[in-house]
């Protein structure tokens, strides 16, 4: 039985939100997380969870949660998680089993109606998804799905997913069947957690695109686990790394049993995505057994390495930069400071800002301190570039703190290629690094000097196999095959010549 209890909403749930100005970067597509845990508070692990990995999504957040007579509550609403949840939502959602989600869209625009989770009712009961990640042959599934895509209400390929989920299960299958043949439907990236009447599942695409860890609450053998887009996930409620969920595997959490039990569904070589490394992921989360502000500190001394530059002081773009920062400074040995201030309460707004306020739209989230810049000669070290604006009004901003040079070193190759496989990145065309030149680039962002990491050094400080990881915004060298109307909408330069020598 489905029961779906919609709560009021904390948050305008007619009009999608929009930031101050579109952020210059790359944008992660979602947050997944999940809890079995007989006897705990799910809802509130979940909450704080999804807190979390609020960085991976802040256009809507959602709980469903299953009580013991496996009925099904949800509530989701656009907004940040505290704005969509508080305590008294939260105490009417008791139950042993949560799915939650944070949303960035990549697929289908910005509105309630595409908040996760998807709950949907089968012949076996209902089930609740999470999906983070993008498909790239969403047509061709809603074409396949038939009749049924008439009953879609969103715009999302995470719900077409749950549909073929739905029908598979309908058609006679037991729940891992179900999702094993439904995931076979899927080409693009997909980390999933699924919840069920007697189980939670997870799992993953063959490559792995997108991250996806588990990990138990308390004492081993309590059959409590938790699943997580990150490693901060579990660390914020108190549990315990376990493993990842490896490319390719679908794991079964069941109450009651001590171990879960982990099979393969699919075999495909690993590929990360790299720029999880460099940017989307927190820095105190956990790849390849160390955290990543010490993988981006030493893609920092590669940097300074392979860029070197004669300056007075090394500063970060806050807040991902400032672990390279340091490496950078550490190798170079050109003093480190804080020259820039970051507003961390800055973040997507209902308020639309005036023209001007856009066009000073750095200073509403970045600050420069004029005591330190002043008069010096400046590296400012950054995780990327996509479209140049907004490292432009930076520069411009550093200069107008009283900053003699400014040298700008980017912890990251140069971005030529757009992502079809979760991140929100421009077409091809909107790329600054696909239509110009190094030196072209330079003059239009009013640096005295640009400089990229090379692909090379960016793999060799993972300190992993440099074939595990997708490095294709970077080289075009895209690992999963696309349809030709999905690789035509963004690859508007393919392949871009320009940008490819750019270092």
């Amino acid at each position: 039985m489905l029961v779906v209890h919609p709560e009021p909403a904390h948050a305008p749930s007619s009009t999608p939100s929009t930031s101050l100005e579109r952020p210059d970067k790359p944008e992660e597509a979602c947050g997944v997380y999940a809890v079995l845990a007989p006897g705990q508070q799910v809802a509130n692990l979940t909450y704080f969870g999804l807190y979390a990995l609020q960085h991976r999504g802040q256009e809507s957040a959602g709980i469903a949660v299953f009580d013991s007579e496996q009925h099904v509550r949800l509530h989701k609403d656009m907004g940040l998680v505290s704005q969509v949840f508080d305590q008294e939502v939260l105490e009417r959602m008791p139950g042993d089993l949560a799915i939650g989600h944070n949303r960035y869209s990549t697929t289908g625009s910005s509105k309630v109606c595409n908040a996760q989770p998807v709950v949907l009712n089968t012949r076996l009961g209902p089930f609740a998804l999470a999906h983070n990640g993008n498909l790239v042959n969403a047509a061709q599934l809603r074409q396949d799905l038939g009749a049924i895509a008439s009953e879609l209400t969103s715009t999302t390929d995470s719900e077409l997913i749950a549909f073929a989920l739905q029908r598979a299960v309908d058609a006679g299958g037991d729940w891992e069947a179900a999702i094993r043949e439904a995931a076979g439907l899927c080409r693009g990236a997909f980390s999933l957690v699924i919840g069920t009447p007697g189980a939670l599942f997870a799992l993953r695409d063959g490559h792995g695109i997108r991250p996806l860890v588990f990990g138990h609450l308390g004492e081993p053998g309590q059959a409590q686990w938790v699943v997580s887009s990150e490693t901060c996930g579990l660390d914020i409620i108190g549990a315990t790394y376990e493993d990842d969920v490896q490319p390719g595997e679908i794991i079964r959490f069941v109450q009651g049993e001590p171990s879960p039990l982990r099979s393969r569904w699919c075999d495909e070589p690993a590929k990360l995505c790299v720029f999880e490394m460099i940017y989307f992921a927190r820095p105190d989360s956990r790849f390849f057994g160390e955290s990543l502000y010490s993988y981006r500190v030493r893609i920092g001394e590669v940097l300074a390495r392979e860029t070197p530059v004669e300056a007075d002081i090394v500063i970060g773009v806050p807040d991902s930069g400032i672990p390279a920062a340091i490496g950078f400074s550490q190798v170079s040995g050109i003093h480190y400071a804080d020259g820039l201030i970051k507003n961390r309460y800055v973040g997507r707004t209902f308020i639309q800002p005036t023209q001007a306020m856009r066009e000073a739209g750095i200073r509403v989230k970045l600050n420069p301190l004029p005591d330190v810049l002043a008069g010096q000669r400046v590296v400012v070290i950054d995780d990327s570039i996509v479209r140049g604006t907004t490292s432009r009004k930076l520069v411009a901003a550093l200069r107008e703190a009283g900053a003699r040079e400014v040298h700008m070193r980017i912890s990251s190759p140069a971005v030529t290629h757009p992502c079809f496989y979760g991140i929100d990145t421009d077409s091809q065309d909107h790329l600054i690094a696909a239509r110009l030149t190094l030196e072209e680039i330079t003059a239009h962002l009013g640096v005295d000097s640009l400089a990229y990491l090379s692909k090379e050094g960016m793999v060799e400080a993972a300190q992993a196999n440099s074939s595990h990881f997708c490095t294709a915004c970077f080289d075009g060298q895209y690992p999963i095959d696309m349809d030709e109307d999905v690789r035509s909408s963004k690859l508007m330069l393919e392949p871009a010549g320009i940008a490819a020598s750019v270092r």
